[in-house]
């Protein structure tokens, strides 16, 4: 499943006959027969929409779901048309408290065949409190449409709630604005698992990124709706697709589930283990830190690689426990009342609350962690020059943000 520590990517290892591999951000992780590139989830981005651009009032936030790894420049990528994308949000009392993986609000995006012009119209629904509201038709009475390769961003004003809550939505084709040297990490990795030389990262490093596109579905959404009544300020998020059963369409299946950067991908290793992941919610893990015998029962395997990995990466038992408890369940949490960034800030339990910018360097947040300070990073930024001069190309000053596609 994605995203489980505050990593960004890495798996490591294993010296006991569990192999060695690593998987970069959930750039593939958990593959199936049922899971092709659109289902699969790289990265989820939260944050306040004014710490992205300084100039709007200060009451939206940003979710930015990107799919469909590795896709290749000057190429058309479609959303499946047998899917749904979903993001989905838990409003928490206080930082402090366990994420419960309950879902008060679900935003949910369904796709059409694309058009002549390589268009996919929308379905979208918005899931408040047991309240649902679906609609094809933004506030205009236009259909709900993706934007094609080449064009301008083709923003959508849609009516997610009879009181007449709105959210604005982009989807279509976006540059992949992760970054990471892969290539080197398998180097430095083995040399921390005892497996070759000791190595450090190259400076600068190679960007394995550099010119992949991604599928990317981006929304404003009003804190008001977010919070209802609630008048909470820190909410946990996280996103899935899901897919029709196939011997019970009337049924749903979800096949891939994301919120950090590389805590399931990073530290799981069993394919096995990452589907299991990859078709429960943060609910499982809670009930799991909770003493759910049953959930802790199936969770005893998956738990021991993870701690093995831990273990291997250079921290002791002490360590290990401490990392399960700030990082588990995993959700993207995000206290609103400061400054999004990823770890800019912490709770008592060392978990990051303060979502993800899209130039976070989580990559390097996550080799200090894993490695406990031994490594400090991997010497790629997206600005760059990295490696052969590569960088990514420049964000937009607003909404949908991501650079345009290659």
């Amino acid at each position: 499943m994605k995203k489980r520590f505050w990593l960004g990517l890495v798996s490591l290892v294993a010296a006991t006959g569990i192999g060695v591999f690593v998987t970069a951000s959930d750039h593939d992780d958990g593959e199936s027969d049922n899971k092709a590139r659109a289902l699969n989830l790289t990265d989820l981005y939260v944050f306040r929409e004014k710490d992205q651009n300084p100039s709007v009032t200060d009451d939206s936030l940003i979710f930015i779901m990107n799919t469909n790894p590795r896709s290749l420049a000057r190429q058309q990528y479609a959303f499946s048309t047998n899917a749904r994308y979903e993001f989905k949000v838990t409003r928490v009392r206080n930082k402090d408290e366990m994420a419960t993986g309950k879902t008060d609000a679900v935003l949910r995006f369904e796709f059409a065949a694309p058009n002549a012009k390589g268009q996919q119209a929308m379905t979208v629904t918005g899931i408040r409190d047991g309240a649902q509201r679906t609609v094809r038709t933004n506030t205009q009475g236009q259909p709900i449409l993706t934007t094609p390769l080449g064009a301008t961003p083709q923003l959508s004003q849609v009516p997610v709630d009879t009181a007449g809550g709105g959210i604005t939505v982009y989807a279509g084709l976006r540059e992949d604005p992760f970054f990471f040297d892969v290539e080197q990490f398998f180097r430095v990795r083995a040399g921390l698992a005892g497996l070759g030389p000791s190595v450090g990262f190259r400076n600068p490093g190679v960007d394995f990124t550099a010119g992949y596109n991604v599928n990317t579905i981006a929304v404003r959404v009003p804190m008001g709706w977010l919070m209802s009544t609630s008048g909470a300020t820190t909410f946990d998020v996280w996103e899935t697709i899901s897919i029709r059963n196939p011997t019970k369409p009337s049924e749903w299946m979800q096949t891939d589930r994301l919120a950090r950067p590389a805590v399931n991908e990073g530290l799981v290793l069993t394919n096995d283990y990452l589907n299991t992941l990859n078709a429960v919610g943060p609910d499982f893990e809670a009930a799991v830190l909770n003493g759910d015998k049953a959930a802790g029962d199936a969770a005893a395997p998956i738990i021991n690689e993870v701690s093995t990995v831990l273990k291997l990466l250079g921290n002791d038992p002490a360590r290990v426990s401490a990392l399960l408890g700030a990082f588990l369940p995993d959700v993207m949490r995000i206290d609103t009342t400061g400054a999004s960034g990823y770890a800019n800030a912490l709770n008592a339990k060392g978990s990051p609350i303060r979502g993800r910018l899209i130039k976070d360097d989580v990559i390097d947040i996550t080799l200090q962690v894993l490695s406990n300070g031994a490594v400090k990073g991997d010497n790629v930024s997206y600005d760059g020059p990295n490696a052969g001069g590569t960088k990514h190309k420049p964000l937009l000053e607003a909404f949908p943000f991501l650079a345009e596609p290659n």
